[in-house]
């Protein structure tokens, strides 16, 4: 599941969802230890563990490795800080940079992304690795004093690191994140080689990465629309199979997997302009073997799937949440 994740001076709290008031259940940092990479999943990237002083695991997976590595490094922080009797916070940025009280980062953040008048977000090549949705520290800065936000690069450069602080801007590369985790101050970098994303993007890194996650492939970047059982005609043997599916939204594809063990799907079908109808019967299979609920997905290359609903609602459901993915995912 999808969780809202809040972390404390003392504890990980976690929310069913951003809105909510109380948390759903709350991880004591005291004693705890944190694992990551964890491979306790084998297949599964981007997850870390918290080991509780009682002994309790208690596992999470971030979208990307960046991710992780943020709620990695600010986890052991806290729990260093328990550990040596001390108040763990991420700093406030107001009084370590001195910024004036007026300065509304929030709404600078909303301006900068903004698709006409922002940041443009780039695709960015550094070191055999391609960072998609990001831009530079240079880029930040001479945006900030063409906006007139600030006066000169100086004074630029204190928001920037405010919004970085703040969590808006995120550090993409090995530059960009020393400056980020360096010393008691993070420093933003105002450099045309030190790469940052908006922190609600749909940024991914690609190609090498020094950790030992493959990063995920472009296809598991959509939201999961639905996911449940369907049984599956083999293209090969044309035996029939019960296989999980995992439906995406953008770009459009649909996974399926063994339900037996959640490791690397076994296929996947891109689902942009595919069509998808409900069907009696399938050509080449026995009536006995398979009968009633069945639909076809046809993708934009001729390729032909069909697939067996438990009921004929759920038969409905499917075929309706892929048809919407089909006409607006990538």
């Amino acid at each position: 599941h999808a969780v809202w994740v809040v972390l404390s001076e003392d504890g990980v709290d976690f929310y069913k969802k951003k809105t909510d008031r109380s948390p759903k259940g709350m991880i004591p940092l005291k004693g705890a230890t944190l694992s990551s990479p964890c491979q306790d999943f084998v297949k599964r990237m981007l997850v870390f563990k918290i080991t509780t002083e009682k002994k309790q695991d208690h596992f999470f997976q971030a979208s990307y490795v960046e991710e992780r590595e943020l709620w990695v490094k600010d986890i052991k922080r806290a729990i260093t800080c328990i550990q040596g009797g001390k108040k763990f916070a991420r700093k406030s940025t107001r009084r370590s940079i001195r910024l004036p009280e007026t300065v509304n980062l929030a709404a600078l953040y909303t301006e900068m992304k903004n698709q006409d008048e922002g940041v443009k977000e780039l695709k960015l090549e550094q070191e055999n690795r391609v960072f998609n949705h990001c831009f530079t520290g240079a880029t930040v800065i001479d945006w900030l004093i063409s906006k007139e936000k600030a006066r000169n690069r100086p004074e630029a450069l204190m928001l920037a690191t405010g919004l970085m602080n703040e969590g808006f801007l995120q550090p993409a590369g090995d530059l960009s994140k020393e400056g980020a985790e360096s010393g008691e101050q993070a420093a933003f970098l105002d450099e045309t080689k030190a790469l940052y994303y908006f922190a609600d993007s749909g940024f991914f890194c690609e190609g090498y990465s020094s950790d030992e996650d493959v990063l995920l492939k472009e296809e598991f970047r959509g939201n999961i629309i639905k996911q449940g059982c369907l049984v599956k005609q083999g293209h090969r043997r044309k035996n029939w199979k019960v296989r999980k599916f995992i439906l995406r939204d953008d770009p459009a594809y649909i996974h399926y997997y063994d339900p037996a063990k959640a490791d690397d799907p076994l296929g996947s079908i891109h689902l942009r302009g595919a069509v998808v109808t409900a069907v009696d019967y399938v050509p080449d299979a026995k009536k006995k073997d398979i009968d009633g609920n069945l639909f076809e997905i046809i993708t934009a290359d001729e390729t032909h799937y069909f697939l067996q609903a438990a009921t004929d609602q759920e038969r409905k459901e499917w075929i309706k949440a892929i048809q919407m993915v089909s006409k607006s995912g990538k």
